[in-house]
């Protein structure tokens, strides 16, 4: 486990990761994706000739041998609660699908570190990039749009304002950012969140990103030598590998500076020890193509930056595409920027997310951030997919890596387990970052509810929710949540509910003892311990406005 210390001589450079929130292929949250990861499963879908057809796929398109009918799809993508976050079904319907889930996202992600953002007294930034809106291209621009929608068109369909909408909505004050270095994207804005708070511009950010295609039910053109796999599944740094294939998905880390993240009693699921970006520059073959010296460059200064020797990381998330160019040079580029430091051979294991989702794009390099800390609460490292012979133009003899072709425990001689994570972007904007486990006595953080609730007898429950029905959704799930979480301190529930989320019209509260008495009264809403009330405050009237 971590050993990290408040008055450790690096503590003023470190950054906890307190929450996190993602949607993707095959999950419709992080437990999901966590558990197909750990089970090997491939969330790409094969698509049928029907299928295809429905979504207006050509028979010309589907009778080509070049077709490829695969796509790793985010399911729910078109649906967004608008009356929630209080947009018209015609607001709603101008804005792209990406900015919709986004914002959906970013909530949950902040209830999941328990800020409740009207109560929270410091800065809270937003640093996140987005794909281009093919719900524009491919949906808006299709349809009659009135002139007068035009200005609405723009900015929920711009990638200027993923992340300035989550902050007006949310009410966050602190820098709003939006990042755009194409397959890159989401792990450069987590540098500079980290950048931001180490430099006290905010106290809490939020970093991430997100890709949705529209539509998403399409198949691809297979070219020879192109990044797209001719078969429809990425085999990264296998012999057979030719390519990737395009997903959606998205995902969204809660960071906060080490330090304060131990004095508020923050949950802390693991900790970036440091990170670098850079660009390739123009010495190598082409725009799109990768480049050793770059890739080298920034994983070595990522590990100096961390203050972590080669020898102490045991895993890498690679970028992983599963290109017969891409492939050598990342693992090229590994092994130069770890041999400045260790000569040992196949210790580190080598695994790509890719292979499981496919590549995300904007959201690639979150994805394989939130893989890893999994990994790393866990303390298992899953298996990388597809992999039966190494590419013949890598040479894994001699390199300190191996790839993870299995479900693995992730052994420890006693240290913090440590990975490295990977993001390369077209054009050549590199990004790795050091990560640690978080360390056992901060997980599942009190946030002063021991404090609050010491010497209680009975607790106190508290849901609300901004509509009945919702009122006893989140009843039910946090029934389950106690179910599942057998070792959760119910004393932190409490004042979770109580402090870190935000207070609606539809309340419902449990007095309890302990969980089994929560559960019960959750599950059988029992008169004498639930109590259902509404607020008092009454809606303004409706007036119509005539300008």
């Amino acid at each position: 486990m971590s050993t990290w210390k408040k008055d450790s001589a690096t503590e003023s450079l470190e950054v906890a990761i307190i929450g996190m929130a993602g949607r993707f292929p095959g999950a419709k949250n992080i437990d999901e994706f966590w558990q197909n990861l750990r089970d090997g499963v491939e969330s790409i879908r094969l698509f049928t000739d029907e299928e295809l057809r429905n979504f207006g796929v050509s028979s010309n398109d589907l009778a080509s041998p070049d077709f490829v009918k695969a796509g790793a799809l985010l399911e729910g993508a078109d649906l967004f609660d608008s009356s929630f976050f209080g947009y018209s079904p015609r607001e709603a319907g101008l804005l792209d699908p990406q900015q919709r889930v986004f914002l959906e996202c970013a909530w949950s992600a902040l209830e999941n570190a328990a800020y409740n953002p009207e109560t929270y007294s410091g800065l809270i930034g937003v640093f996140a990039g987005t794909s281009i809106s093919s719900y524009l291209l491919y949906n808006l621009l299709g349809r009659a749009v009135s002139p007068e929608d035009g200005f609405q068109v723009m900015i929920g369909n711009d990638k200027d304002f993923l992340s300035t909408r989550v902050s007006y909505e949310l009410n966050l004050r602190g820098p709003s950012i939006d990042v755009q270095t194409a397959c890159s994207t989401s792990l450069v804005a987590i540098h500079l969140a980290c950048q931001s708070l180490l430099s006290y511009q905010c106290d809490i950010g939020l970093a991430g990103g997100i890709s949705i295609q529209v539509p998403q039910r399409t198949g691809y053109y297979y070219q020879e030598g192109g990044i797209a796999s001719p078969d429809g599944h990425c085999r990264a740094f296998d012999a057979k590998a030719k390519g990737t294939v395009f997903g959606s998905g998205v995902g969204i880390v809660v960071l906060k500076r080490l330090a304060d993240a131990f004095d508020d009693g923050d949950t802390i699921h693991a900790v970036i020890k440091g990170s670098a970006i850079n660009n390739d520059g123009s010495l190598k073959v082409g725009y799109t193509a990768p480049s050793v010296e770059g890739q080298a460059q920034v994983i070595a200064e990522a590990m100096a930056n961390s203050g972590i020797k080669p020898e102490a990381v045991s895993y890498i998330e690679a970028h992983g595409t599963g290109t017969a160019l891409g492939d050598p040079v990342e693992v090229e580029a590994l092994t130069r920027a770890f041999r400045s430091g260790t000569q040992k051979k196949r210790y580190c294991a080598l695994g790509s997310v890719k292979t499981n989702i496919g590549h995300l794009d904007a959201a690639a390099g979150v994805a394989g951030l939130i893989k890893t800390v999994e990994a790393l609460k866990h303390k298992q490292i899953p298996p990388s997919l597809h992999f039966v012979e190494a590419n013949p133009a890598i040479d894994f003899a001699s390199s300190p890596f191996y790839v993870n072709a299995e479900l693995t425990e992730w052994a420890s001689d006693g240290e913090a387990r440590r990975a490295g994570v990977s993001s390369f972007g077209v054009g050549g904007t590199n990004a790795h970052l050091i990560v640690e486990e978080g360390p056992e006595q901060a997980r599942g953080g009190e946030q002063g509810g021991e404090q609050e609730g010491e010497g209680r007898e009975w607790e106190v429950v508290v849901i609300s929710a901004r509509t009945q029905g919702a009122l006893e959704r989140a009843t039910e799930n946090l029934a389950q949540y106690l179910k599942a979480e057998g070792s959760r301190e119910l004393k932190d529930v409490g004042y979770t509910l109580r402090v870190g989320r935000k207070r609606f019209e539809h309340r419902r509260v449990v007095v309890c003892r302990d969980e089994v008495g929560a559960i019960e009264g959750l599950e059988g809403r029992e008169a004498k311990r639930v109590y259902s009330v509404r607020s008092e405050v009454e809606s303004p009237p409706v007036v119509f406005m005539f300008p």
